[in-house]
């Protein structure tokens, strides 16, 4: 199927963000700034299957759990991470596990413009997830005085967000890691459309990219987004590269629907 995108061209510190390597330090800029859509390019997706040879080929998916332990949230709760203040917390104590439904969006790193416009779509969900009694968790990777600098320049509610500067949570969950994964996966083309396009732009009026975590090694780490009905794990996303977020219809639907049967 052949999907007709817009692409913009992006320049300052998102580009140049793909250009550091893991000992630089990061240039000093304050936001990325775009351009307007000046190309039409074609996608297609034509049976490329992942292999050893082409280790980020697009491959459409949907969600799925099966790949994962059916004692994942367990597991996950093993771990700390840090709220925003600078506390640690253990994962099992960041929603209710007896009963309570919970989003857990872990985006890549604070300083990717792509998150700064995942976590702006979610600010504004959040009443739509409270209003079906879903806890909205999102967690970045970084030190948490990047978290409260992220919050307090986007903005982002503090008690809504986590940092996990050592990707504790990403490594058990197996999230994308990688160059490949980072900078030249197709799956990111989606960023790309005049929709999103706008959206980034509009998120990222306050960027800095002085929220970039310190470990630079971190820049290469993909996020995704899973939904939890106490310890059950009811959906799950890896995000295949930078900018392939979940569709939030599809986290809507499945909330509301396991609560409508309890």
């Amino acid at each position: 199927m052949a999907i007709q995108i817009t692409p913009p061209t992006i320049t300052s510190s998102f580009s140049q963000l793909s250009s550091i390597s893991a000992l630089q330090s990061p240039p000093s800029l304050s936001r990325p700034s775009f351009s307007s859509p000046t190309t039409t390019t074609t996608i297609r997706s034509l049976n490329l299957q992942p292999s050893r040879k082409n280790p980020t080929a697009f491959v459409p998916k949907a969600s799925s759990t099966t790949e994962f332990a059916p004692e994942i949230a367990e597991i996950l709760g093993d771990i700390n991470i840090f709220t925003a203040s600078g506390d640690s917390v253990a994962f099992n104590q960041l929603w209710n596990q007896s009963e309570g439904t919970a989003v857990v969006a872990l985006l890549r790193h604070f300083g990717c413009p792509c998150c700064w416009e995942l976590a702006s779509t979610l600010k504004e969900s959040m009443a739509r997830f409270e209003s079906a009694g879903v806890k909205l968790i999102a967690i970045g990777i970084g030190e948490p005085k990047k978290a409260r600098l992220f919050a307090e320049k986007l903005p982002f509610p503090l008690d809504s967000l986590y940092a996990d500067p050592e990707r504790k949570a990403y490594n058990l969950l197996g999230l994308y890691y990688g160059i490949g994964r980072t900078f030249f996966n197709p799956a990111s083309a989606k960023v790309l459309s005049r929709t999103r396009f706008e959206a980034l732009k509009n998120a990222t009026k306050n960027y800095t990219i002085e929220v970039t975590p310190d470990d630079r090694g971190s820049v290469l780490q993909q996020g995704g987004m899973f939904v939890f009905k106490g310890k059950e794990l009811l959906y799950a996303w890896k995000d295949e590269g930078t900018g392939d977020h979940a569709p939030l219809d599809d986290i809507f639907n499945i909330c509301c629907m396991k609560n409508a049967t309890n």
